[in-house]
């Protein structure tokens, strides 16, 4: 009986420790906002090539208080928004998230889809195509569904960018809401997110802020002749319409009352409108401020060094001016963010969906090797000799995202050897000057291509939405016809992969590391910080070196 009594004793004894001990334990810490910033097109270099010019409080900032993965790749082809959007977000590439490209083709029909299509959803605030946006395509969780799954859908996410596919992706399936421009110079969403525009939207709206930026016309924020990147504009850089030259001052109010409202996009101007949205939507849906004491999410993708990219180039005074501007915009919001939340109470992340190529011409006129892959003449030459070949026309469809899609559906109604087929394209293919490598995309494995190529291709083969074949150019050859101005994306080369990582603020510590890191591993580090599960498509790993003795 005793025995029975100090069993007992002991055991009770044992319980109110342990109870004890759970009782004691801290909660969970986390901030009280995520931001994540991605800077469409941004080149990890341009953190240094024009780091003299930066301010203190931006760029600087984020590299002299914060965390910087120094050699973060994409690992997939091709290198475009919406793919680095999603991946950025899911950890996972197009194999398995399925947003195979900005547009993708679907193999059972021929069908072109626009990565954020949606029918079966309305446009608020907008009458046209441009609404019928959802996340739908889009086809595992998000880390901003994963940190709704995890707090019980108590936590705010809403997504932001100028473009539709850089707020919906990022978003994900369970956002509280996203927001893209629309050609009217307003913000639109769609009726997958709500029925109408919150109040303080259409307030915002009602500012006609993108007028009163075009307005100003843009000039260089410093002398010119201080700028690093002068490269000959009539030769390298794109006009704008009806413009016989692309020298500064450029007359925005002018354009714009030809070109639309959309002309904003090609301007600095439109990050800064972008940052005012992000901040009127933080304190009108009060994020951070969550009643529930959770996590809110604002994703926030920056397009503007898109366009201008794309028109002008990378040695050009309006790029480098775009990044000197965006540097003084970053500078104000974590201002802003300061002030509102306190330092090192909430946590961002920068970084970039894609780079960009030197304009294939600029680098030939310097010497060097490059070209331009004109992908609508080696379709038409293809097909040409596939018809010669085997007896039908318009054998192969698109050389979209350097991917041919053969017409499954002529090729089975005919009774061809699609075997026989692919592989008198690929013996063509492989003869054409710039092209590096050409594969069969199910026969990637055994193809005699570098190991890393051979894996970003897989990476980025979705059987249901990507081509049958893939072609690989050679360095400083992109898709577009001779002497094209401007520039563009979507290869495996380290200007198109090789982007910025940089995290500040709460649970980061100063420091860097040169260490290989991916876009995917971007997702699960921020769930590592949150102690939340990683998104259900993840293929990454967290960067653990970023955090600091509280996490």
């Amino acid at each position: 009986m005793k025995f029975k009594i100090v069993v007992f004793l002991c055991s009770f004894l044992s319980l109110l420790s342990a109870t004890a001990q759970v009782g004691n334990k801290k909660d969970v810490e986390r901030p009280k906002l995520v931001i994540g910033l991605v800077v469409d097109q941004m080149r990890w270099d341009y953190l240094y090539r024009y780091y003299d010019r930066y301010t203190d409080g931006g760029f600087k900032r984020m590299l002299n208080e914060g965390f910087s993965a120094e050699n973060t790749y994409i690992n997939y082809v091709p290198t475009v928004t919406a793919i680095g959007h999603s991946t950025i977000y899911t950890g996972s590439v197009p194999a398995l998230h399925g947003i195979a490209g900005n547009d993708f083709y679907l193999k059972e029909n021929g069908q072109s889809v626009y990565c954020t299509e949606d029918n079966t959803v309305q446009g608020v605030n907008n009458s046209n195509n441009a609404g019928k946006m959802s996340p739908r395509n889009l086809l595992t969780s998000t880390i901003t569904d994963e940190l709704k799954l995890a707090t019980n859908f108590r936590s705010k996410v809403i997504g932001i960018s100028l473009k539709d596919r850089g707020a919906i992706l990022p978003a994900g399936h369970f956002a509280d809401a996203a927001y893209w421009y629309d050609e009217t110079g307003e913000w639109i969403s769609s009726t997958f997110y709500m029925q109408d525009l919150p109040k303080w939207v259409k307030d915002f709206n009602a500012k006609k802020l993108a007028q009163k930026y075009l307005k100003q016309n843009w000039n260089s924020l410093y002398p010119l002749e201080t700028y690093v990147q002068s490269a000959p504009e009539d030769v390298y850089e794109g006009r704008f319409k009806g413009e016989d030259n692309t020298s500064f001052p450029i007359n925005t109010a002018k354009l714009s009352e030809t070109v639309g409202m959309g002309l904003l996009r090609s301007t600095p101007f439109g990050n800064t409108f972008t940052l005012d949205m992000a901040r009127a939507a933080i304190e009108n849906e009060n994020l951070g401020s969550n009643p529930a004491g959770v996590t809110d999410f604002l994703a926030v993708s920056l397009s503007s060094t898109d366009y201008v990219g794309h028109q002008f180039a990378v040695n050009s005074a309006k790029v480098e001016d775009t990044y000197l501007r965006l540097d003084q915009d970053l500078a104000s919001f974590f201002q802003y963010l300061d002030k509102q939340f306190g330092k090192g109470n909430y946590t961002v992340f920068l970084s970039a969906d894609h780079g960009a190529a030197h304009n294939p011409q600029f680098f030939m006129d310097h010497k060097g090797d490059g070209g331009y892959f004109n992908s609508n003449a080696v379709l038409t030459d293809l097909n040409g000799l596939l018809e010669k070949e085997f007896g039908h026309a318009k054998l192969a469809y698109s050389l979209r995202n350097y991917q041919l899609h053969l017409d499954h559906a002529l090729i089975k109604e005919k009774q061809l050897d699609e075997e026989a087929i692919k592989k008198s394209a690929i013996k063509h293919l492989r003869r054409l000057d710039g092209v590096a490598f050409v594969a069969d995309m199910d026969d990637v494995a055994s193809a005699s291509i570098p190991s890393l190529l051979k894996e970003r291709i897989i990476n980025g083969y979705n059987y249901k939405r990507s081509g049958d074949i893939q072609v690989i150019t050679e360095a400083q050859w992109f898709s577009g016809s001779p002497r094209a101005t401007g520039t563009s994306h979507g290869t495996w080369n380290p200007y198109d992969s090789h982007i910025p990582l940089v995290f500040m603020g709460w649970g980061i510590k100063h420091g860097a590391t040169n260490r290989a890191t991916h876009m995917t591993d971007i997702a699960p580090t921020i769930a590592a910080l949150l102690h939340i599960e990683e998104p259900n498509g993840n293929i990454g790993q967290a960067i653990t070196e970023i955090t600091d003795k509280k996490n």
